[in-house]
This record gives structure tokens, sequence and C-alpha cells, in this order.
């Protein structure tokens, strides 16, 4: 089973229920409203076959159920820097992608949404992110 389930109706619903509520990802604010603590960054895309060697063990690792190599893989990615579009609380996870050599879990993170294969690579720790792109 992948973490989280892929393309639930509740995820559906959520997703859905954030666009009614919190209106389009990348909608400007409201007028008086307060700016976001982050520069909003565009998301890029990237090739699942250009990704490194480490990424595809970290979505193999996904696709598996786990076991994953730390503690903190699977748990909800709050989307602070607010990049990623905008969803309800839980519906992105993260998970460590190794990086040779480091002595902590470095940078490199696979995050995830609840659509059917939504991926997103980031090798600056959440500075800026490109989707998979699983059809190349």
């Amino acid at each position: 089973m992948r973490i989280p389930p892929r393309l639930t109706l509740l995820g559906a619903a959520s997703a859905l229920l954030a666009t009614l509520f919190a209106g389009p990802a990348g909608a400007a604010p409201a007028a008086g409203a307060p700016a976001a603590p982050y520069a909003v960054a565009a998301v890029g895309e990237i090739c699942h076959s250009r990704l490194p060697a480490q990424a595809h063990d970290t979505l193999d690792l996904i696709e598996a159920g786990g076991p994953y190599p730390y503690p903190q893989d699977g748990t909800v990615f709050q989307n602070r820097e607010g990049i990623l579009p905008s969803r309800t609380s839980g519906y992105y996870r993260e998970f460590t992608v190794v990086t040779p050599g480091a002595d902590t879990r470095g940078a490199r993170r696979i995050v995830t949404g609840d659509a059917e294969r939504e991926d997103y690579y980031t090798a600056d720790h959440y500075a800026s992110f490109d989707r998979v792109d699983h059809g190349c």
C-alpha cells in the first residue's frame, strides 16, 4: 500500500473543499489579507528518469509501503513555504531521499500528494520543488 492512499474519495473531496474555501492555488490574496511569510515560487517539473538514483529508491519504498530509513518518513508535510498547491492538512507526506556521505537526513525529499502519482522532488530542503513526470 502506498502512503498516502492515492486518489481516494476522501482525498478528492478534501482537494475540492480546499479549492472552494481557500481558492485556487496561486490565487492572489484578498485585499487587506496578510502577506504569506514565504515567497511563493512556481513548481517546476522533472522527468522521472532524471531523478537521482536515491530518489528512485525512495519512490520504490513509498510504493512498497516501507520500511523507511528515518522515523520522520511518511509524516505530514505542512507546506509552510506555500510553494506547493494549497491543500488541507494531511494531504502531503514527506520522505527522505538519502544523500550519500551526509551525516544527517540531508536536504533532499520526495513529497507526495493524495492524487495518483502526485510526487514532488526537492533537492534544497523545500526552497523549490519539481513535480515528477512519471511518463518520461
